[in-house]
């Protein structure tokens, strides 16, 4: 009959064709049943489809991308907004079209591993690939878990990867900025200065408001961050959103420094709710004030400085002076003191060498 894919051979006999399995790539495995009669071969075809059904749904009628879409649907309202656009660019520009076409069965450890060559050949950071490759993990685990019968666990194997020293502003290089900044400040360069003498983060810098200032406490409290995301609608539209810090000890009270307080009372106006880069209900995003640190540090004669630069440099010169570890690290809102030590904090050379002569006290 037609559609049923029966029919009568040459011999007298009656064959059925069923799908039977699927290889990892894709490609359909028939299986066939033969009978006497019509009648026979297709009560014996429809046993083996619902035996294939019951048997081997893991063979999965859906390909990985599906499953990586699904994944991040689920993601949608769970995580932050800047999490769900980090995991979507993952999937949608190397996941999917390099292992969306597979079935979940053939992403196995060997898939991934030339996975995994394949982004760093493309001239991609192991820092890139690992971050990549840890998105796979998670779509992999959800996609197990929506199977009936799992998948093998996938040995996912980073690439190691190459630390580089951070860029951190000497002492001279920091008093010229200081120095620029202070001539002829407005609030944009008062905002940057702020940054350098806190070690806040260009998007908490952004998102802040007088109303985060106390000057009878000396303190900042850090309620939030601004971030440019890619928008609901899809597209390639993007949009700016004030959202909840990085995590939750990214929501932190930061204590001010005498000379931090005299800055933001010699620039503190009376509108409260005004950003502290405009000094109006106006922000300014953070690739403009990237911008504007490139402008100033131009100016000053700097070279390689970002805004995470300010940030470096404020927990370094914070350990030079011998700075308790553990203050410093809810400072910069960081979950363990080992992030500050490990990502941030880079002793100076003078740190180092009267560190070194201490040892002579003990004859050494």
């Amino acid at each position: 009959m037609k559609g049923e894919n029966i029919f009568k051979r040459k011999d007298g006999r009656w064959e059925a064709r069923y799908i039977k399995n699927r290889e990892p790539s894709g490609k359909i495995v028939y299986g066939f049943c033969y009978g006497k009669t019509y009648k026979e071969v297709k009560e014996k075809v429809s046993e083996m489809r619902v035996f294939e059904q019951v048997a081997a749904p893991s063979a999965g009628r859906h390909r990985f991308g599906y499953y990586c879409e699904e994944w991040l649907k689920s993601c949608r309202g769970r995580l932050k907004a800047s999490t769900c656009e980090r995991y979507a660019s993952a999937v949608e520009k190397h996941i999917k079209p390099k292992l969306g076409s597979c079935y979940p069965q053939a992403v196995n450890d060997e898939l991934v591993s030339n996975f995994s060559s394949i982004l760093l050949s493309e001239g991609l950071a192991p820092k890139t690939v690992k971050d990549i490759l840890i998105v796979l993990r998670l779509a992999l685990k959800f996609t197990s878990k929506q199977l009936r019968y799992g998948l093998k666990e996938v040995e996912i194997l980073y690439p190691k990867e190459q630390k580089t020293e951070a860029r951190v502003l000497s002492l001279e290089e920091q008093n010229r900025l200081v120095s620029y900044l202070s001539e002829d400040i407005d609030c944009c360069k008062f905002g940057v200065l702020l940054a350098l003498l806190t070690g806040l983060r260009i998007g908490e810098l952004c998102a802040l408001k007088w109303e985060n200032i106390s000057l009878d406490d000396k303190t900042i409290k850090v309620t939030a961050t601004m971030q440019r995301l890619k928008s609901e609608g899809g597209a390639a539209k993007t949009e700016v959103v004030i959202g909840s810090p990085k995590s939750d000890l990214s929501s932190r009270v930061i204590p001010l420094s005498d000379t931090a307080q005299r800055l933001c009372k010699y620039m503190e106006i009376k509108d409260r709710s005004a950003y502290i880069l405009t000094g109006t209900g106006n922000f300014i995003e953070p690739r403009t004030l990237q911008y504007r640190l490139k402008k100033y540090t131009k100016d000053c004669g700097l070279e390689g400085v970002h805004f995470h630069t300010l940030r470096h440099t404020f927990a370094t010169r914070c350990v030079e002076v011998g700075f308790e570890i553990k203050s410093l690290s809810e400072i910069l809102g960081h979950s363990t003191t080992a992030i500050t030590m490990e990502r941030y904090v880079h002793s100076s050379m003078k740190l180092k060498r009267e560190n070194m002569q201490k040892l002579t006290a003990v004859g050494m």
